[in-house]
């Protein structure tokens, strides 16, 4: 954890409880509910919850809320470690699930109904939140809420035995139906699924709430100092009445910070559930989703996603935050760490009629510009090579282009200076092949070079080069804002996916063979990795991660 992340409220709370002896040792957790992939917004809590425990010596628990097995799967418990191990931390100890201390769990709520603080409801979901009121209007009490402590204790026991139906009886905790704050209004603490649990099988048909279940296992584990987002700021108030009556004697404390949003994305496990579940996206791993898998298939790195947490920094502040800025902590990262190749996404044929038919030559090109440790590769060149077509122009009415105009010259990167001279069309008047003439003493000039010409283009060798389909990835959704939206289709982006098939420099193959470097830097084009489920030795298949510069393919 940098120096620079050091400077945080959370950060001076810890400082004030050592110094005052509060804690002698820093414990804290990481609590994911396994009902989906991890996103960008786990990622800062990762950082934060991890980032403490290492800087203060002390111990990150990775515990799974699995309180609801209706949602919970095994494949996302995998797909969390894996995240975590990626971005580089390690969990203390032996993984913790809430399902660990279901025992323990079920006899405090026994010592809750004993106390008469709970009691067994049997109002509907629907009913419940009609009596619940409103944030103007105070709640009224359930008709079962004064019964005997005696048959409350008959009533849950039969819960347990599973003799209700599912959504017929709960067990709420007896609090303030006149609270100001809702989550102090009787709230549930144990609801009835007849559902298998992934570890405990079918030995339960109840199972607890998270804010019953979340308080006690803090408790249990000697956690210090409780770390969430700010939307469990009014829970606190229910974390601490569980403590304060159970016979427990151990009381963490709950801190809470702002959740990450960016702009242009969901942040959200619900809402991005429903993204695969409606088929707008290909999976949890779509490289469009904000998901860990999804960046890491883009080609985010690991050293980039800890950079953008550490600048944005922790606040209680909400803000939206700029994608913007999650993409310049990949262009840094990759500018210094990416070998630089030319691909040619969308080819045009060039012929250069005064180049000897039958003749190639290997042109020497360095793999870094700024880096000779890099090495050099060398790259085929020849009288017929492809030139992106976005790179030719017939006529020029724009003095800012400066790239290939017939009767103009351009320079080919690395290579020759070259001059269009005319062009084929097919019958639908489209341009299939550039005819051009070449300079024979122009090959990579530098500081003494005679040819002054305005642009240079990249270029690969039509006789030697390797298909490819190259995939562009743009934001999923067009609104800036998506925090109070489940209506995806109003500001679905439908270019946010654009997949070319262009060509790439054979050089690159023993690269792809190696399998030890999956990142480069696509001449003019910008950084691309390799499609971790796609790409094949046959057929590359490259995602492009971001662009040389802060600009978007659709814009909003």
């Amino acid at each position: 954890m940098s120096q620079a992340n050091l400077n945080n409220f959370i950060i001076k709370i810890i400082d004030r409880d050592i110094a005052s002896g509060l804690h002698k040792s820093v414990r804290t957790r990481f609590p994911p509910e396994p009902n989906g992939y991890l996103h960008i917004g786990h990622a800062k809590s990762i950082c934060l919850n991890f980032g403490i425990a290492e800087h203060y010596q002390g111990q990150c628990y990775l515990r799974f809320d699995d309180t609801n097995p209706v949602k919970e799967h095994t494949e996302f418990i995998e797909s969390m470690k894996n995240d975590i191990l990626w971005l580089g931390f390690h969990w203390s100890g032996e993984i913790h699930y809430s399902s660990d201390y279901f025992d323990q769990l079920y006899s405090y709520a026994i010592e809750l109904i004993h106390k008469g603080l709970a009691y067994v409801d049997h109002l509907s979901v629907n009913q419940i939140r009609d009596y619940r009121g409103t944030l103007t209007k105070p709640g009224k009490n359930s008709p079962y809420r004064d019964r005997s402590i005696d048959t409350n204790i008959a009533l849950f026991d039969k819960m347990r035995r599973g003799e209700f139906k599912e959504g017929s009886t709960c067990l709420r905790a007896k609090i303030d139906m006149t609270s100001p704050f809702i989550v102090m209004r009787d709230p549930v603490l144990y609801r009835i699924k007849y559902v298998d649990h992934h570890r405990t099988g079918n030995k339960w048909c109840i199972y607890p709430m998270y804010d019953f279940a979340h308080s006690i296992c803090d408790a249990i584990e000697g956690i210090t100092h409780s770390l969430c987002t700010l939307e469990f700021q009014d829970n606190r108030r229910l974390y601490d009445w569980v403590l304060n009556n159970i016979s427990l004697n151990v009381y963490p404390h709950q801190y809470e910070f702002s959740r990450l949003n960016i702009e242009h994305t969901i942040i959200s496990k619900r809402k991005l559930h429903l993204l695969v579940s409606k088929n707008v996206v290909t999976g949890w791993d779509d490289p469009r989703m904000p998901t860990i898998a999804g960046l890491r298939r883009r080609g985010y790195t690991a050293a980039s996603i800890l950079e953008f947490c550490r600048r944005i920094g922790i606040t209680k502040q909400d803000n939206n935050v700029e994608i913007s800025a999650l993409e310049a902590c990949i262009r840094e990262d990759l500018n210094e760490s990416a070998p630089r190749v030319m691909a040619v996404i969308n080819p045009i044929k060039v012929i250069i009629n005064n180049y000897p038919v039958g003749y190639k030559e290997n042109i020497m090109m360095p793999n870094h510009p700024n880096k000779p440790e890099f090495g050099q590769r060398k790259v085929t060149f020849s009288r017929e090579i492809y030139i992106d077509c976005t790179d030719f122009r017939e006529n020029n009415c724009n003095q800012q282009y400066k790239r290939l105009i017939l009767g103009q010259q351009v320079r080919l990167r690395y290579a020759y200076v070259i001059e269009a001279e005319r062009v084929e069309k097919n019958e639908q008047g489209n341009i299939t092949i550039i005819h051009c003439s070449y300079y024979k003493n122009s090959l990579n000039q530098t500081l003494d070079d005679s040819y002054k010409v305005k642009g240079v283009i990249h270029w690969v060798s039509a006789i030697d080069y390797i298909a490819a389909e190259f995939r562009f990835y743009d934001k999923l959704f067009s609104d800036h804002n998506l925090a109070s939206t489940d209506d995806f289709n109003v500001s679905l982006n439908h270019r946010s996916l654009i997949i070319y098939h262009g060509v790439i420099e054979t050089s690159f193959l023993p690269l792809l063979k190696s399998g030890k470097i999956n990142y480069f830097q696509f001449e003019r084009e910008g950084y691309f990795c390799t499609d971790s489920k796609d790409c094949s030795k046959l057929q590359p298949v490259f995602n492009r991660i971001v662009g040389l510069r802060n600009n978007w393919l659709a814009k909003s």
